[in-house]
């Protein structure tokens, strides 16, 4: 893209009340976004209105600046691209949303070629859920994540705290790739404490916003992002929501765009689980392992297989065991898979407070139990 052209996809998003219908609308008309500023105001007002036409005829305040800004960062390496309608590295799943943003701005080895970037959005997976998960939540999001990278399934997700952090680790240490979909200027990273998942990110994937860069993490930002999200994707898997979480809507617009809809179950008794509860009842899928996932959405990847990636149901061993109502560790046993209390174990096990503390402590040690806030603990899934 050539300076000029540079600065009329610029001016054109940076024009207040010029949103991306808008914008498509213009684009259509006249064919290119530079043929829009070239148009008088009595054509600009047959298109539109009076106070259109005005906004369109004036240039907004800090274009050059602005222009500069992302010269500069394009130029900066080699893995730096702007994907604007038209583009052949604009990804074609988005082109089938409601609302598609009429600028991409792209960060990472997926954005090096425009070929590559289509080729691993067209086979990808969403993996969202709560910025505050519990452990087996989070472990969840990160297996299920670990199974679809092995597979060669990209993962995408928000760069959030919790489930999206997670899902964004588990992809890469499955060999995988990841795009992270961002409601900010790429030339921020929000939270800061996801600044070295960024990096990584980036060396191993795409970080994708609409958004100039500048642009502040604004509350507004972060529900419009998650359109892109689902759009991006075959399916959106929803790992732990409560019932007002921003992972719903990204499940609803999954949903609205025709894309599947997954959600794993949890305890009845946790409030994170609840939006999943929910999402089952509307008619997502209910998966235990990631192979319903990838199953459903007929990805037969060669590379898959029930292996340790993915969370796992008992051995044969162990249910076995089960069958015969033998249990390798009585604690396990009294703590189930929901949080309790230590008064609870106590009346459980009939244990007193010492051997009980060091019974959960050796545990805790071995990644079998994890320690809730409120002096709760939770049994976790081993995989």
């Amino acid at each position: 893209m050539d300076p000029e052209e540079l600065r009329a996809w610029l001016r054109l998003a940076l024009t207040p009340g010029v949103g991306n219908t808008t914008a498509r609308k213009l684009l259509v008309a006249f064919g290119s976004v530079q043929a829009i500023f070239e148009q008088s105001s009595a054509t600009l007002k047959q298109l539109g209105s009076e106070k259109l036409a005005s906004i369109l005829r004036s240039e907004p305040s800090g274009l050059a600046a602005q222009q500069q800004t992302t010269i500069d960062w394009l130029t900066a390496g080699d893995d730096r691209y702007i994907a604007v309608l038209g583009d052949p590295a604009y990804p074609p799943a988005l082109l089938n949303i409601e609302d598609p943003p009429f600028m991409l701005y792209m960060l990472g080895t997926l954005a090096s070629t425009a070929s590559s970037a289509t080729e691993k959005i067209a086979n990808s997976v969403a993996i969202v859920g709560s910025r505050n998960p519990t452990p087996q939540g989070e472990g969840n999001a990160r297996q299920f994540a670990k199974a679809f990278g092995s597979a060669g399934i990209c993962v995408v997700s928000g760069l959030a705290l919790g489930i999206d952090g997670a899902a964004h680790d588990g992809a890469m240490l499955g060999g995988g790739e990841t795009i992270a979909v961002v409601g900010t200027g790429l030339d921020r990273v929000y939270p800061k404490r996801h600044l070295d998942l960024a990096h990584r990110i980036a060396r191993q994937g795409m970080i994708i916003s609409e958004f100039p860069l500048g642009t502040p993490p604004l509350t507004a930002n972060f529900p419009r992002r998650n359109r892109i999200i689902s759009g991006l994707s075959r399916g959106t898997l929803v790992v732990e929501a409560a019932l007002q979480s921003g992972s719903l809507i990204t499940a609803r617009l999954a949903a609205e765009q025709g894309k599947e809809v997954f959600a794993i179950p949890g305890s009845i008794h946790s409030p994170q689980s609840r939006g999943c509860h929910a999402l089952i009842k509307q008619g997502a899928k209910l998966v235990e392992v990631a192979q319903d996932v990838l199953e459903e959405l007929r990805f037969l990847p060669a590379a898959f297989s029930a292996s340790p990636a993915a969370p796992q149901a008992l051995s044969e061993e162990d249910e076995a065991d089960e069958a015969a109502g033998v249990h390798h560790n009585p604690l396990l046993t009294a703590l189930g898979f929901d949080a309790v209390s230590l008064d609870a174990l106590q009346a459980r096990t009939g244990l007193d407070t010492a051997h009980l503390q060091a019974g959960l402590l050796e545990l805790e040690l071995d990644g079998q139990v994890a320690r809730l806030p409120g002096g709760l603990f939770q049994r976790m899934a081993v995989s």
